[in-house]
């Protein structure tokens, strides 16, 4: 249950990122809330996950979750160019997440 936590609370980090763009340095209301309650729900769910996994890897799950997520919405709604240079870290952060999560004693 604590990695499912983890992964969503990284999902949640994307989504109140994304909202963030849209809120426009907190001056569109409806994405200003929209973002405030994601942190909400992001930072519980980690709270959540944190209880039972290491400190370490799920900080850095969830913040690479986020960035890399990040990433893949800015491609997509705010057209960023993915460069091969780009796509080579950004398969950095997944390797490193995927063997934080193979070398996780949980």
């Amino acid at each position: 249950m604590a990695w499912i936590c983890l992964y969503l609370a990284g999902l949640l980090e994307v989504f109140w990122s994304t909202c963030l763009k849209f809120s426009h340095g907190f001056t569109v209301l409806k994405f200003t809330i929209l973002t405030i309650a994601g942190m909400i729900l992001s930072f519980l769910l980690l709270s959540q996950a944190i209880k039972t996994l290491p400190l370490g890897t799920s900080y850095a799950i969830w913040t690479g979750i986020g960035a890399v997520g990040a990433v893949f919405v800015g491609m997509l709604l705010f057209k960023e160019v993915l460069t091969p240079l780009r796509l080579f870290f950004v398969l950095l952060i997944l390797a490193g997440i995927i063997g934080l999560k193979i070398t996780s004693a949980q």
